[in-house]
């Protein structure tokens, strides 16, 4: 069967036990879509949302890498493993005799901006080389650390060596490298045993929808579970066209605005509201086109 023109967003919730890229071809097929792509990977083991974009959606996935998210995150304590989540090789074990109080005394120091070393098994590349092929071949290499940015963490709960915590975060935090720090500073070292993301910028898990659940719908009704492609970016600011310009926005002109700063990027749309694609304002003051669907007319 060939392959259709579909554009829109999926918000899949993840299952575990499958690399993000395969939750993605699955959908694909399901959709029987030309093109999709992904706006950020969760690991194996980790569930939960997982936004996907299929046909002209792809132009404005980076939008999303950006973005805040929230995690459910349970930490395994007095175990920690070569790749602090739980597809490693458990290193050491200690006893654990921590109490709530004790977690609600460390957790602020891992507030705000923090300095975080990543870890070894990331994609993060070293001479052009991801760092987790390095790490399979034994071979470890100084990270430096980066800053990242926590919003907040909440402390869900804590059952025996078992630590449930909340985290809304900034881009780029590793979850599995704060469960083993926040570990190290409780004393008794601690792993990332399950992990589930609640929310990515505006979307958020309950309004996710599982493979299997796809898989059941008829095929002309899977559409209905795609958001349009503006919802990527429908945090900046709209700019509305007459017919004039927004022809000229479409044959790669710049048009003029008053009130434009320079480097502010515009969602765009034409007259009959229909979305065009993102302006960036140029040093002329102008919002000059930056990626246009390929279907604006």
């Amino acid at each position: 069967m060939a392959k259709r023109k579909v554009d829109g967003v999926l918000l899949l919730d993840k299952p575990e036990g499958i690399t993000s890229n395969l939750a993605l071809q699955k959908a694909r097929r399901l959709f029987n879509a030309e093109k999709a792509g992904h706006t950020g990977t969760l690991d194996p083991f980790a569930t939960g949302l997982l936004p996907l974009c299929l046909g002209e959606a792809t132009k404005f996935s980076q939008f999303l890498l950006d973005a805040d998210k929230v995690y459910l995150a349970e930490a395994h304590l007095g175990v920690r493993t070569t790749t602090a989540d739980p597809e490693g090789q458990v290193i050491e074990t200690r006893p654990v005799a921590v109490t709530e109080a004790d977690v609600a005394a460390v957790l602020p120091r891992f507030l705000g901006e923090i300095a975080q070393v990543p870890p070894m098994h990331s994609a993060i590349k070293r001479d052009g080389r991801p760092l987790y092929e390095l790490a399979r071949q034994g071979v470890e290499v100084e990270r430096q650390a980066r800053r990242v940015f926590v919003h907040d963490i909440e402390l869900v709960g804590l059952a025996g060596d078992r630590l449930t915590l909340r985290v809304h975060c900034g881009k780029g935090l590793y979850v599995r490298t704060l469960a083993e720090d926040i570990g190290a500073v409780l004393g008794c070292g601690a792993h990332l045993a399950a992990l589930r993301r609640e929310a990515v910028g505006p979307f958020v898990i309950e309004d996710a929808v599982t493979l299997a659940q796809l898989e059941d719908l008829a095929p002309e009704a899977r559409d209905d579970e795609l958001l349009p492609a503006d919802c990527l970016i429908d945090d900046l600011a709209r700019l509305d066209l007459d017919v004039e310009a927004a022809w000229q926005i479409c044959h790669g002109q710049a048009i003029w605005r008053s009130g434009l700063r320079v480097g502010e990027l515009l969602r765009l749309y034409d007259p009959a509201g229909r979305f065009l694609g993102v302006a960036e304002v140029d040093f002329e003051g102008k919002a000059a086109p930056k990626r246009l669907l390929a279907t604006a007319p």
